[in-house]
């Protein structure tokens, strides 16, 4: 039956959780209420012949500054970049000034973020000693993504890095929480490691080792607690190979640049526009993350998007600062590794839109379906295009991957319902809005 229709897509490759199908999808209420062909008539109708209609693509890790370090990033520029990347929804991270540590602080990020951010988004709330009895109040506040800990030291004050103070975090609250695995007492002893103007040193001060003793720590932790955990951008195959053996309890992600960049190159080429925490490692690591990544452990990617402006990152290392641009690259590195035969677009699929809902209980997110959000990345697979400085949208105004030649790249970005993103020109006005999930809609 004919009906009418805010937005059609008409003629796409629609993914559905059914497979890939020649079809339309029609919107209304920015919700999806029909799937098939001859759907009727819509305010807007997108032919999308040729292209692919993914679910939308989430970011579940990013670093937008704001407040305090707006001259890196700010919640309007960064999820501008996430947008005219691809991305649908973002999750952003509390290392900021002050850091988001308090009922009042995420209530603060919300309120800039609402109708301001071109995403959908959601904001975690930083754990520390001095917080850890509020948390299981603080995880439950609408629009956040849960508890990060940071157990190494990285950009920004944060860090619960000794058992009896992680204990007290995992102790308060439900919800799976964040790590950043890398073992503070290790990189302090080390340190010693760092060679003055050598950023490829930075891997042999924060080593295997150090990922490895956290990730170890904080699963044995985490299980005597019994409390669910996200390990957060894994670089070692050997902690991949741990996790896949207690995925009970531990989720965990990967990111575009650990899949993409090797030292023995990122270095040479790159200097310290390649450091970051944890850090880029040899090609042998980045294979053996590939290799777990096609065993199906990592459950999701995320960008860790973590700007810093270009007199920042000039300075010599080790004075500067770990972090790199990231949300708007994560959709077109991974579709070129799809062109390239390293990744299947269904496991891509997996990696951005159902793996973030069932890892956080997202709802109404992660898949075309009815009655779910008509958020869609729309995809030219076969489009071949280099990253240009001009199409960069972050502040800090640079990528690791500028000139970089790739095949597939998104081409739309709808936020339910709304068409925020096409062939790279923005809509006239922002529309995101708080991420809802099953733990705060039904606590």
């Amino acid at each position: 039956m004919s009906q009418n229709f805010d937005l059609i897509l008409k003629n796409g490759t629609v993914h559905t959780p059914g497979g890939a199908e020649q079809t339309d999808v029609g919107v209304r209420g920015g919700k999806v209420v029909a799937i098939g062909s001859s759907l009727g008539d819509a305010g807007d109708v997108i032919d999308c012949t040729g292209l692919d209609v993914l679910p939308g693509c989430i970011d579940s890790q990013v670093h937008f500054r704001e407040p305090g370090l707006e001259h890196k990033e700010d919640l309007e520029s960064g999820s501008r970049a996430a947008v005219l990347g691809g991305i649908t929804a973002v999750f952003e991270m509390p290392n900021t000034n002050p850091n988001t540590d308090s009922a009042e602080r995420v209530h603060d990020k919300l309120a800039r973020a609402h109708h301001r951010m071109w995403c959908d988004h959601a904001f975690y709330v930083g754990a520390t000693a001095d917080n850890a009895e509020a948390l299981k109040e603080l995880e439950r506040i609408p629009g956040t993504a849960g508890v990060k800990i940071f157990m190494g030291a990285s950009t920004g004050s944060l860090l619960v890095d000794d058992d009896a103070a992680l204990s007290r975090v995992l102790a308060s609250g439900t919800r799976r929480v964040a790590i950043h695995a890398e073992d503070e007492a290790r990189m302090n002893a080390r340190k010693d490691l760092r060679v003055e103007g050598d950023p490829s040193s930075h891997p042999v001060w924060r080593d295997d080792e150090s990922a490895m003793i956290a990730t170890k720590r904080i699963i044995g932790l985490a299980r005597r607690a019994r409390r669910r955990i996200h390990i957060l951008h894994v670089t070692t195959p050997a902690e991949l190979e741990y996790i896949a053996g207690h995925k009970d309890i531990a989720t965990c992600e990967v990111t575009p640049q650990h899949l993409t960049l090797a030292a023995e190159d990122a270095y040479p080429r790159l200097g310290t526009y390649a450091q970051m925490n944890p850090p880029i490692r040899s090609a042998a690591h980045r294979e053996g993350l590939w290799h777990w990544l096609n065993q199906g452990v990592p459950d999701v990617l995320g960008s860790d998007h973590a700007p810093h402006t270009v007199e920042e990152k000039a300075k010599a290392y080790p004075a500067s600062p770990s972090g790199m641009p990231g949300v708007q690259t994560l959709v077109p590195l991974l579709l070129n590794h799809v062109a390239e035969g390293r990744l299947s677009l269904r496991r891509f699929i997996e990696l951005t839109s159902s793996g973030p809902q069932r890892v956080f209980g997202l709802v109404g997110k992660g898949r075309i379906a009815l009655g779910y959000d008509a958020d869609f990345t729309v995809v030219d697979l076969k489009k071949r295009w280099t990253v240009g400085s001009d199409w960069l949208a972050s502040r800090c105004n640079w990528s690791p991957f500028e000139d970089m030649e790739l095949t597939g790249k998104a081409v739309g970005t709808i936020v339910r319902g709304n068409r925020v993103m096409w062939e790279d020109a923005l809509a006239n006005e922002a529309v995101g809005e708080a991420v809802r999930f099953e733990a705060t809609e039904f606590a």
